[in-house]
């Protein structure tokens, strides 16, 4: 269910932690990426049997941005029996989602990928993982870039 926490492809297009071709840094109060901040999980959204997405609140989680590039993403579902397998991709564990790593925005494809360093799956280390985000508001959708992957998840800020 790695959904609420994978991000998306191609750590090498911009600066860690900045938009594409937004070289500039917080220190020098200049623009930042605008995911950057921390939120907490509102909902996910996960294929049904019949392949329709379904909202679920079944879970909670954290998710943080920072504006150095670092990010972390800690979900934990209501039963640990219960771990979504939502796609190809194994992001949980036992009903615990946890990583930690760097990420970069390109704000021009609406993508953010996530380069972990830490992951309770293993498997996702140094692996890019890149997702496809929607800003509303106080609200942050992210979904798979993969097209054998179906599901969203929505946080909101705190």
């Amino acid at each position: 269910m790695a959904v609420a926490l994978m991000a998306l492809g191609g750590c090498t297009s911009a600066a860690r932690g900045t938009s594409a071709g937004d070289a500039t840094n917080e220190v020098s109060g200049a623009a930042r990426s605008p995911l950057v901040g921390s939120w907490h999980l509102l909902w996910l959204e996960l294929p049904g049997p019949d392949g329709a997405l379904r909202r679920t609140t079944d879970a909670k989680g954290s998710l943080i941005y920072t504006p150095t590039g670092q990010v972390s993403v800690q979900v934990m579902y209501a039963s640990a029996s219960v771990t979504p397998s939502s796609g190809p991709v194994q992001y949980a564990q036992g009903g615990y989602e946890g990583s930690f790593g760097e990420y970069v925005v390109d704000e021009s494809t609406r993508t953010v990928t996530h380069r972990y360093d830490g992951a309770n799956v293993r498997s996702l280390l140094g692996q890019d993982v890149p997702r496809r985000y929607e800003l509303t508001g106080r609200r942050l959708v992210l979904r798979s870039t993969r097209p054998d992957e179906h599901w969203a998840v929505t946080w909101e800020r705190y």
